[in-house]
């Protein structure tokens, strides 16, 4: 073990609980320190948590909660200019995705954090840090601080963290998109566990049938930024009226947009990508999950992307003998392989908002796209990524 016995883990989202259960079960106290000042139920909208995810999540013993709570997806299709065709499946022998409310995987991560032995403290916003060589100091907003061996930032994209660790390093960039989720109380003929990704012809959206029998929903809007406190003064009346406007010439955006309620309408706001960020790591502090690889959402893998690097940083800090030589393992893990997926978000997340050519082209090169053998190889090595907990690592 790299000579640590305690983390201070800042961010109680995904990453965080994920990574302090993780150190919990290789022998080190993890103790995680959240802004918000009580538990983030309702913040965020609908996610689809990927098979690599769902498998990552059971190293932890939090894979049958996701289960529990989640609506299994088998099946993805994609609808546009009037054609509808299957993608490429996931490859056989793995879970279903999950589509789960993001409420609902921070309470079942956070459930079993707590279950590990984590204390996990609200309220608690970083201000800064300071080191010797005994270990790390973090220093709230509310004039409390904090002692650990080390310090992980799992902040999210605006990481506090990050700034910390290299005062120039990029903040997450803006996709041009809002998102949106909600549920449509509607008689539509939707087949159960099948996701379809919808290209509107103004937004792109993606539907499919929730456990409870409503037809969940989710939105990429093109638009200005817009913070989600920001988009959240607006209200929900507000927002709905714009999306009937935009769905309104769409089958069946229209229909699930006036199905939709402003009470089951989830503000998600602007919606991020992470540039490759120089430095992952300094001294005693390190970066985890959405603070350091945030892609797009097209990808469907940042939640599970950032699980992965929680437990993968758990083993480097278990079996290298310092906090250097586990940080580096831990980034040699997982740069090239988290920089490849947002690389292949980015590409897709420009086709969500094309202009009047692209839009006429999609038609026609899209379900050839989406049907090369090449899809299928990115699937199979996205997806099939296994941790092996009780290997040693090198």
């Amino acid at each position: 073990m790299a000579s640590i016995s305690s983390a201070l883990v800042i961010g109680g989202g995904v990453a965080g609980p994920v990574t302090a259960a993780a150190l919990a079960k290789a022998g080190i106290e993890a103790t995680v320190y959240e802004a918000y000042p009580e538990p983030t139920e309702g913040i965020g909208g609908l996610l689809a948590l990927e098979p690599n995810g769902v498998v990552a999540l059971d190293t932890i013993g939090a894979a049958t909660g996701v289960l529990d709570a989640g609506t299994p997806i088998t099946r993805s299709r994609m609808a546009i200019g009037g054609r509808t065709f299957d993608l490429v499946a996931s490859p056989s022998g793995l879970p279903a995705r999950q589509a789960i409310e993001r409420a609902d995987l921070h309470r079942v991560l956070r459930e079993q954090a707590v279950a590990a032995g984590v204390r996990l403290e609200h309220g608690r916003r970083l201000v800064s840090v300071s080191e010797d060589a005994d270990g790390v100091v973090a220093h709230f907003d509310d004039g409390s601080s904090a002692r650990g061996d080390v310090l992980v930032g799992a902040d999210g994209v605006r990481s506090t963290v990050r700034t910390l660790i290299d005062p120039g390093a990029p903040g997450a960039g803006y996709t041009g998109l809002l998102g949106f989720g909600g549920y449509a109380d509607v008689d539509l003929d939707v087949e159960p566990a099948t996701m379809t990704f919808a290209f509107g012809r103004r937004a792109y959206y993606l539907y499919w049938r929730h456990g409870d029998g409503r037809v969940a929903w989710g939105v990429n809007l093109p638009s200005p930024y817009l913070s989600l406190t920001e988009a959240r003064r607006t209200p929900p009346e507000e927002w709905l009226r714009t999306l009937r406007e935009v769905y309104a010439d769409d089958d069946p955006g229209a229909l699930l947009a006036a199905s939709t309620s402003a009470e089951s309408l989830q503000v998600v706001g602007a919606l991020h990508i992470m540039p490759p960020v120089p430095h992952w790591h300094r001294g005693r502090m390190v970066l985890v999950g959405d603070a350091v690889h945030a892609p797009s959402n097209s990808t469907g893998q940042g939640a599970s992307l950032a699980i992965e690097s929680g437990i993968q940083l758990a083993r480097c800090l278990r079996d290298l003998p310092s906090v250097e030589s586990a940080f580096a393992a831990y980034e040699g893990l997982r740069r090239t392989r988290v920089e490849k997926i947002a690389a292949r978000g980015a590409k897709i997340s420009h086709a969500k908002a094309p202009g009047p050519l692209a839009r006429r082209l999609m038609p026609l090169v899209l379900p050839l796209v989406f049907r090369a053998p090449a899809v299928a190889r990115v699937a199979e090595e996205e997806q099939r990524y296994a941790i092996d907990w009780d290997a040693k690592v090198a």
